[in-house]
């Protein structure tokens, strides 16, 4: 103990029960236990000799999904192509966590290649909601959101290609955040679809999430489409209270696949917002209909060409069958080392960006999401944030939507928009379901505008906690 105080191999060591006691949810891949305790062993140390020395996140415990490049350790995208390979550098993300004195407890379970949204395609198998064993926990980051739900670490990173952390967040009850792309440089994060990816936080509270927020944002002279713009101390700006301009889509709210609970609490929430001086507006979005289309054409392009390092050749899993040649080793190789649905994409994207389909499919894409982008900037040149459902409906049971791969995809109608736009996006748990599972609130503000998207979240959640 530290003057009467836990310390950080106390912390450790309870988290280390924690993830024991809850395996059966199988969040997390592997757990650094060891390292872990030795970390914090030292971390104590410095506490006791200069505790002015010390970082930010002195004895923070976080999770990272296993997309994420940790040096020496095993990074696998949850996915067989890339069984037992162990990363030879550090995510950016990642090492500025250590250098603030962070604790990095394990790599966390998600859908292979961060492709899904119920966590039902990793080659470790499902992870499990906390709240309900029957239901899924989202994806892709399903296990960096049930580690935070189920207090198995602080703070979890994910990835958000498009919803991979708002939509588990919320079917988790708990925060998850993507900021705007370029915000946090994706040096170490395996890719997907490099125009949409970007690293996302969960947590508990919206304090967590500024003070790792200031840690790891900022320019990176290893990714080229990270902002060189200064990163605002978030924590210090939280506690300003103001009066906010929002836009709501009224199609978002009217939208068929949209579950009545959900609406009729946004609209509600809509009403007291207004009540408390807020100015709340409904906006025409002519383009909700066409965001799924538009992201999984441009997504599925990115991925087939990003994917197609995967080859068996350099590294990574390959086929133990007998071949004739090069393009049988590939063929093989992938047959066997990528998921049903990793396949599914990668052939999707293929098909997409082939001679004759490019202009019809690719290029009317790209001209869409042009059209979604020059629409958000207009929207945030007479409003602060943008308001939706995070989810068309709360968590699913296991197995209700895997057989119907358009189901599936519809049900990212509410947060592909953010990754499309390039802007930053919260889910926020405000709410609970007749069926007794939590579902949120989607906030979204300007390019990298971070400090407002945090200081309403913490002004509602607040609210909550008074009600």
């Amino acid at each position: 103990m530290i003057h009467g105080e836990l310390t950080c191999v106390n912390l450790v060591e309870y988290y280390l029960d924690k993830i024991k006691e809850n395996a059966r949810l199988n969040a997390f891949i592997e757990i650094y236990a060891e390292e872990a305790l030795s970390r914090a062993a030292s971390l104590d140390q410095r506490l006791k000799q200069d505790p002015s020395s010390c970082g930010k996140l002195i004895g923070v415990v976080i999770g990272i999904k296993d997309v994420l490049c940790y040096k020496d350790h095993q990074v696998t995208a949850a996915s067989k192509i890339l069984k037992d390979f162990k990363s030879i550098y550090t995510a950016t993300a990642v090492q500025r966590l250590i250098d603030e004195d962070a604790i990095i407890i394990g790599n966390l379970n998600c859908d292979e290649f961060a492709m899904g949204s119920s966590n039902e395609n990793s080659v470790y198998g499902n992870v499990l909601n906390a709240l309900d064993e029957t239901r899924v926990p989202g994806g892709s980051s399903g296990g960096s959101a049930v580690a935070v739900q189920a207090g198995l670490c602080m703070v979890s990173l994910g990835s958000d290609t498009g919803g991979s952390v708002r939509q588990p967040a919320d079917f988790c009850g708990i925060i998850g955040m993507k900021p705007g792309y370029g915000r946090i440089s994706r040096y170490g994060l395996l890719a997907y679809a490099s125009s949409f990816d970007q690293i996302g936080i969960f947590s508990n509270t919206v304090e967590d999430m500024a003070t790792v927020l200031s840690v790891i944002a900022g320019n990176d002279e290893f990714d080229s489409t990270c902002s060189d713009s200064p990163v605002p101390d978030y924590q210090s700006e939280l506690e300003i209270n103001r009066t906010f301009n929002i836009a709501y889509f009224p199609e978002s709210l009217e939208h068929p696949s949209l579950d009545p609970e959900i609406k009729k609490s946004i609209d509600s929430l809509i009403l007291r917002l207004k009540e408390k001086g807020h100015t709340v507006t409904p906006v025409n979005f002519e383009y909700l209909d066409y965001v799924v289309p538009a992201y999984y054409v441009l997504t599925t392009a990115e991925a087939s060409s990003n994917l197609s390092r995967y080859d068996g050749v350099k590294y990574g899993y390959r086929t133990k069958q007998a071949i004739e040649n090069l393009n049988e080793l590939y063929k093989k190789t992938r047959s066997e080392g990528f998921g049903k649905e990793v396949k599914r994409r990668i052939m999707l994207g293929t098909f997409v960006l082939s001679t004759g389909y490019y202009d019809a499919y690719f290029a009317k894409a790209q001209q869409i999401r042009k059209m979604i982008v020059d629409k958000t900037t207009s929207i945030f040149s007479q409003h602060d944030l943008i308001i939706m459902p995070t989810v068309p409906s709360p968590a699913f049971r296991f197995g209700e939507k895997s057989n119907d791969a358009i189901e599936m995809f519809l049900g990212d109608l509410y947060t592909v928009y953010a990754n499309l736009a390039g802007i930053p996006g919260i889910s926020l748990p405000l709410f609970k379901h007749s069926n007794g599972m939590p579902f949120g609130l989607q906030a979204m503000c300007d390019k990298l505008d971070e400090t407002s998207l945090l200081q309403f979240a913490h002004q509602l959640l607040i609210e909550k906690t008074q009600v």
